[in-house]
């Protein structure tokens, strides 16, 4: 996938891309609310997920119907043309969700944008040999913790550490900005590991948002918020545009200070080719005996 900028934008998937929760989506709508409830207090969410897509098997749901389910979350009209818009500018584009890869698949390919995504971020989902979703933890926090100290990370995923894998491979290719877009609790230790020439866009009155207006000096990133699909649009766009104008004026510069530089050392040569004897050279006379 070519890309022709150093621009990575980096998208949570829960209420970012999609206007809901895919999880609770899913529950919702095949009926399995209440026992759903009932398991959250006992047990991670992630491990509750998992013991769900068995009862619902057990019940006699298919995968098919999980993907029909998923097929009817909402999203708003101005999300797919922002992302169809930022690949078309030559940003790449990842996710980073604490949802699961079945979901999140299934709905990029119902969207007709999964070829846009380089890379997807999040806990495994698979169907096994029982036609029963699996869904396990990203990180297998039944063995060791993940040592993230931020307690707004869950156990199965800290989206922080992922971010910081992300930005060790992007140093190898050679400078690249960030944009990050989140908007739960779990996206604030990866707004942390941001630097100062990368944004973070949390979204308005939702957990993430809530976290950096109690401190946002400890957010190196620029801080731009969006509301709904329309804003975030709208200032995803602005950035991009920024990031390439800020890019484009630095190449014109560099390529100045290249040239001056050249033309100095062209005047120095041309200088330096004067510097011969003005006398003539004395000849040598041999002297006879």
């Amino acid at each position: 996938m070519a890309h022709n900028n150093n621009i990575v934008v980096v998208f949570d998937f829960d209420k970012t891309i999609i206007d809901v929760d895919s999880d609770n989506w899913v529950i919702d709508e095949l009926g399995f609310t209440d026992l759903f409830n009932q398991l959250l207090p006992t047990m991670p969410w992630n491990t509750v997920m998992d013991r769900m897509m068995k009862e619902l098997h057990d019940q006699g749901k298919t995968i098919e119907e999980i993907k029909q389910a998923l097929r009817t979350i909402p999203i708003h009209p101005r999300i797919v043309p922002a992302i169809k818009a930022a690949h078309a500018l030559g940003c790449e584009l990842r996710i980073v969700s604490d949802a699961n890869m079945f979901f999140i698949e299934t709905m990029v390919e119902h969207l007709g944008i999964s070829e846009l995504f380089s890379e997807i971020n999040s806990n495994p989902g698979f169907v096994d040999e029982h036609d029963t979703l699996r869904i396990s933890p990203y990180h297998d926090f039944t063995n060791s913790s993940h040592g993230c100290t931020h307690g707004t990370c869950p156990p199965n995923m800290c989206k922080g550490l992922v971010i910081e894998r992300i930005q060790e491979s992007l140093a190898k290719e050679g400078r690249k900005k960030m944009v990050y877009l989140g908007d739960g609790a779990g996206d604030y230790c990866p707004s942390l590991k941001l630097k100062a020439e990368d944004y973070v866009m949390p979204r308005k009155n939702f957990p993430v948002w809530d976290l950096i207006s109690q401190n946002p000096m400890l957010v190196k990133a620029t801080i731009r918020e969006w509301t709904d699909g329309e804003s975030l649009e709208k200032i995803l766009m602005g950035t991009i545009e920024e990031i390439i104008l800020e890019e484009e004026k630095e190449k014109k510069m560099l390529s100045t200070s290249a040239e001056n530089t050249c033309k100095i050392q062209t005047i120095s040569v041309g200088i330096n080719v004067h510097h011969e004897p003005i006398m003539p050279r004395a000849l040598r006379v041999s002297q006879s005996g």
